[in-house]
């Protein structure tokens, strides 16, 4: 039916998108702290946002154009969360955007934010970019590097489909996020663009559906911030549209990237699946991993690399989901370390369940034994360095 390849060059390679990043030194060293996303033409966005009740002004400023709107400009910048900054907060966006130089035929510019919570824009600063960039660039990485904050790499992802018909469509993206990660929608920025025709209802429903089995799915630390956002928009330069290509690109491009989110987790060095299969419901299957991923107990025994099943089990029983010891069973990888019929490890047990905790991906999968229903979430280990990172963020 149709071939996904991945491709060099995130959002370059998608037709009818300009990107690029700036240093205006919100940032030390130079560092680039200002991107932008641009559309030839003013092009449908589909977002969805933090569950957090005190959402950034960014946030804001976006739902006052309404359920649905074109736009052809999305500014970005980090350090400044730009939240609880009240009205001033929005209204510091507006002004900033209608600064945007007249040429660009601006239509509903929108703005996105990642930072220090509680202060508001250094408008000044950030309306250098408008000077500096370069409106008509393919800079996908200069985008990907000037959204980062404590992201120890950045995250740019393309794939080319290739549908059997001979037509074809791109979708890229890029994204931000390593620290604040819980699976309710996790911490972090994501834009995500695509030159395949997709109707607005299609959008809403799909990127909604794969963000849940993505975005939704991850955890560092259990904390979710207030200016998460994830933008899906489509130029329709293609004029392809494949609804079962289109979802299947887009589930593999959002898994790939959360998976970098969680490999980037501050300070982590293994990023552990958490697989929760014959629950008894879905909603079960999604409580019990969730809680895995966000356990701070599961997730120091996996800096420890200490195969304590206990630790597991337990947080099972504490996520109020139907369960019994008596049919539980938990693997590390393909090593059985607790059953109904062993439930004591054995040293070779425990020696071969370390050696599996010693890589820096695997799988710990618990299978509940009551039904047909699983779900995969994602998760990391916490170690002493995501403290340092966090006990000084602010400098």
């Amino acid at each position: 039916m149709f071939d996904i390849i991945p491709l060099r060059g995130g959002l370059d390679n998608v037709e009818g998108f300009f990107s690029g990043g700036v240093s205006v030194g919100l940032k030390q060293g130079g560092k680039k702290d200002v991107a932008f996303i641009r559309t030839q033409e003013p092009s449908p966005v589909t977002a969805i946002f933090t569950s957090n009740k005190f959402q950034a002004a960014p946030i804001k400023h976006f739902k006052r154009y309404g359920e649905t709107f074109l736009t052809n400009f999305i500014l970005i910048n980090s350090k400044n969360a730009n939240a609880m900054t009240g009205e001033e907060g929005i209204n510091d966006i507006t002004e900033l955007l209608s600064q945007l130089p007249k040429s660009l035929n601006a239509v509903n510019p929108i703005m996105s934010s990642t930072g220090v919570i509680g202060y508001r824009l250094n408008r000044a600063k950030i309306a250098q970019a408008f000077e500096l960039f370069e409106f008509e660039a393919k800079d996908s990485n200069g985008a990907a590097e000037a959204i980062m904050t404590t992201d120890r790499f950045k995250k740019e992802i393309c794939l080319r489909v290739d549908l059997k018909n001979g037509g074809s469509f791109h979708i890229a993206a890029i994204a931000k996020g390593a620290g604040m990660i819980c699976p309710a929608l996790a911490t972090m920025l994501c834009f995500i663009a695509t030159d395949a025709k997709v109707p607005q209802d299609s959008a809403d429903r799909l990127l909604k559906e794969a963000a849940d089995e993505s975005f939704n799915a991850i955890s560092v630390d259990g904390d979710t911030s207030t200016n998460d956002t994830v933008m899906l928009i489509s130029s329709g330069k293609s004029g392809v549209w494949n609804e079962e290509a289109f979802r299947e690109a887009l589930k593999l491009l959002t898994r790939e990237l959360a998976l970098l989110i969680v490999k980037d987790g501050e300070g982590s060095k293994k990023v552990v699946a958490f697989e929760v299969k014959n629950a008894a419901s879905l909603e079960d299957a999604k409580s019990a991993a969730k809680a895995l991923s966000n356990s701070l107990l599961v997730k120091t025994a996996i800096f420890g690399e200490d195969p304590n099943w206990g630790r597991i089990a337990s947080t099972i029983g504490a996520s109020g989901i139907a369960c019994d010891e008596e049919k539980l069973s938990i693997k590390y990888d393909d090593v059985l370390v607790y059953s109904s019929a062993a439930k004591e490890m054995s040293k070779d047990t425990e020696s071969a369940a370390n050696q599996v905790m010693r890589q820096e991906s695997y799988k710990i999968c618990c299978d509940l034994g009551l039904g047909n229903y699983g779900f995969t979430a994602y998760g990391c280990d916490l170690g002493h360095e995501y403290v340092s990172i966090n006990a000084d963020y602010r400098s």
